[in-house]
């Protein structure tokens, strides 16, 4: 990933107000494109100036080829706030964060986060490295907002079973886990529609802890269909069992690595 310095020149008097109000706009708008990644984006007020630094996914991520409707009136709305359009300065790579997959058709994609994860959740099948959401036509209405929730949501259920400090872990381990949740079924019908968009098969990771024991867990069918779906080696050593038929991929319970 990139860390980028965005300068916003005021041209005539302005107010704070109306400048905060003109730059998170194509923020969130960026945001929700996959553009930029994260979710706290500070604002600097300089002398004339404001700048704000941000995490794109590449070098080329705010090129205005990219750029989905939201994006370009954003843009447009930013002279009412007496913006200019900022400059972009390359500060460098993140070396916290991972590399974008290269620009390439994979073989097949998964829909895989974690709460740690401010990437991308769509990846590559064959290296499990991060797609910027906009390099595929808009998910939902225009851009890719409903991926960004989706993904906000599961980070959110996964950080608090990660805690294990509350009652509300079982809630948010059903949610990421059972294919009857809401988060799960959201999660899976947006991965059709990515497939769809594409024409890449596109899995989605289901969550797997507990079980009552390692067997149990080593000969469980695909959620859905119910068939074998345990592969011979774990893929990117994470999935144990990928059922092409379901589009899902899944783990050997945690409990029992």
């Amino acid at each position: 990933m990139i860390v980028v310095e965005l300068q916003f020149e005021c041209f005539d008097n302005t107010t704070v107000t109306a400048v905060d109000q003109a730059i998170n706009r194509l923020i969130e708008a960026w945001r929700y494109n996959g553009q930029i990644l994260g979710r706290e984006f500070p604002i600097v007020m300089g002398d004339g100036d404001f700048r704000v630094r941000v995490v794109c996914p590449e070098e080329s991520s705010l090129q205005a080829s990219y750029n989905s409707d939201f994006v370009n009136v954003s843009i447009e709305l930013l002279s009412e706030a007496m913006l200019l359009f900022p400059k972009a300065k390359l500060l460098g790579r993140d070396i916290n964060s991972e590399e974008s997959a290269v620009d390439e058709t994979p073989s097949w994609q998964v829909i895989y986060t974690t709460y740690l994860h401010t990437c991308s959740p769509l990846r590559s099948g064959d290296t499990l490295m991060p797609i910027p959401l906009y390099r595929n036509p808009a998910t939902f209405n225009g851009d890719h907002k409903t991926v960004i929730k989706w993904q906000t949501e599961w980070q959110a259920c996964d950080e608090i079973q990660m805690a294990d400090a509350c009652a509300a872990k079982f809630a948010a381990v059903r949610e990421i886990s059972d294919i009857e949740s809401d988060l799960f079924r959201r999660g899976w019908d947006i991965r059709g529609r990515i497939e769809h968009l594409t024409k890449i098969p596109t899995y989605y990771y289901q969550y797997q802890v507990g079980g009552k024991s390692l067997e149990e867990q080593r000969d469980r069918g695909c959620p859905k269909c119910g068939q074998a779906w345990r592969v011979e080696t774990a893929i990117h050593d994470i999935f144990d069992f990928k059922c092409d038929d379901c589009r899902i991929v899944s783990n050997l319970s945690w409990d029992f690595q």
